[in-house]
């Protein structure tokens, strides 16, 4: 059976916090229904959850704030850069993830496809014209493929997590920043003031991110030459920056474009998060749609 985030569509307006009428679930723009709680049954994204997963996810990030450093993200960009480890399709790409799950996750334990079609396919109930946002709703994961032992099996700190920039200041809004005293740039004086090695106003694309799936994703769908718009790839590349999108922190780095583009990536953020759900997907239904769009965007093999 596929009902996959079908709901009645509305013909009113109604606030973010309102009650549906039938249901324990909120609505957004689109008639999207967001649900309450997740898969464990805690608010979405909460950190301090009392629970086994819990201890997992902070252990998680404090081996990633003490390791994600400026040189360390230089030298994974420059490695990972070069395109050089495998050759294949985005659907090949997608079925690898099958065998993965996210320790930095505190929503979510299944394996990555069943998110990455979630999210895609409840992006296409409520735009059904921007299909260029469905295709980024089911690949916007796939440099998670750097956990599988073709890329170099790295470890889960260095492939998932909330992202945020190197060469500036921790901002205090990153999840479990007392890690980050373990850093090697957090009293680095090259590193560790508000601007650091940028200038206000420099734009994203001239800033470092800590390396990860999302870095990796954006290198992969630039260099195999995408046809998916800017925004597609802001998304790809900034849609684990948290403390961007969700809290408006390192502001001061954006330019108008960036600007422009976290629009996007806020509309697109609801259905990445709260599409984490036990609904099933029918993969060999929804399969065709999602290759005639990799058709239009892409190659038929990339280089990862």
């Amino acid at each position: 059976m596929t009902i996959i985030i079908e709901q009645p569509q509305l013909g009113i307006e109604v606030d973010e916090k309102q009650i549906a009428a039938d249901s324990n679930e909120l609505i957004l723009d689109g008639g999207f229904l967001v649900p309450e709680t997740n898969t464990f049954g805690h608010t979405f994204r909460d950190y301090d959850a009392e629970s086994e997963r819990k201890k997992t996810v902070e252990e998680f990030y404090r081996i990633n704030h003490i390791h994600q450093s400026y040189d360390f993200v230089k030298r994974m960009r420059e490695e990972y850069g070069k395109l050089n480890r495998v050759e294949m399709s985005i659907w090949e790409c997608c079925e690898i993830l099958n065998s993965f799950v996210d320790e930095s996750d505190p929503d979510l334990d299944e394996p990555q496809i069943e998110h990455l079609l979630q999210t895609a396919e409840a992006i296409r109930k409520d735009y059904p014209d921007e299909d260029w946002l469905h295709l980024t709703g089911l690949i916007h994961d796939l440099g998670k493929v750097l956990l599988h032992h073709s890329f170099g099996e790295l470890p889960q700190w260095a492939v998932v997590g909330d992202t945020f920039p190197v060469g500036c200041a921790f901002d205090e809004s990153n999840v479990h920043h007392k890690y980050f005293e373990q850093n090697p740039d957090f009293n680095n004086p090259a590193y560790n003031t508000k601007l650091g090695v940028y200038s206000e106003g420099c734009g994203l694309n001239n800033v470092l991110m800590s390396w990860g799936h999302d870095d990796y994703m954006y290198l992969v769908a630039k260099e195999n030459k995408t046809t998916l718009p800017s925004a597609a790839l802001f998304i790809i590349r900034y849609h684990s920056f948290y403390p961007l999108h969700r809290l408006g922190a390192y502001r001061y780095l954006m330019n108008e474009e960036d600007v422009e583009n976290l629009k996007w990536l806020q509309i697109f953020n609801k259905y990445d998060l709260y599409s984490k759900s036990k609904v099933r997907v029918d993969v060999e239904k929804v399969k065709p749609y999602y290759l005639s769009l990799i058709e239009k965007y892409f190659p038929s093999k990339l280089r990862w």
